[in-house]
């Protein structure tokens, strides 16, 4: 037996030196990818300071190109007015289309569900029931077509038991 005691802590030592070594090569290897990240970080924000600098200039210019033909307030506006039709452009670009799907609720309107309504009779294609048919209320121990069944309460639940999801 004594013989099996010296084992048993070999193998303990063997455990915690290996899990030690998993530790540090898991920590280097996460501090290297924050590194990667970090600079990858680091030049895309530089690229979008570079571009805001350029479209900066790019304005300027134009700005001072319609204020050869025009008065300068008139070369300012309009310059502005491109602007913010360009900002508008961009805003709508980055908002999601009715063709790609979306879990925002509230956009929910805007695909033919009211938001806190009924779920309309028919889908805006017109192919049918979109929805399964509403109950009219809860549905209640005794009540015709439950069989006198109750819901379980969840204290009611043997933790013991194997659940299975469907």
């Amino acid at each position: 037996m004594d013989r099996l005691d010296h084992l048993e802590h070999l193998d303990k030592e063997l455990v915690d030196e290996l899990a030690q070594v998993a530790r540090e090569t898991v920590r280097d290897e996460l501090r290297e990818q924050t590194r990667r990240q970090r600079r990858r970080a680091m030049l895309y924000a530089g690229s979008g300071a570079v571009a805001l600098y350029a479209g900066a200039a790019l304005a300027l210019a134009m700005g001072l190109g319609l204020a050869a033909a025009l008065p300068d307030w008139a070369a300012a506006l309009i310059t502005a007015v491109i602007l913010g039709v360009l900002a508008y452009l961009l805003r709508g670009a980055a908002r999601p289309s009715a063709s790609r799907p979306t879990t925002d609720t509230a956009t929910g309107a805007a695909h033919g569900r009211p938001l806190g309504g009924t779920a309309p009779g028919t889908p805006p294609s017109g192919l049918g029931m979109p929805y399964p048919p509403m109950p009219s209320g809860p549905p209640q121990a005794g009540a015709p077509g439950t069989g006198g069944t109750r819901t379980p309460h969840p204290d009611d639940i043997d933790p013991e038991q194997p659940h299975h999801r469907a």
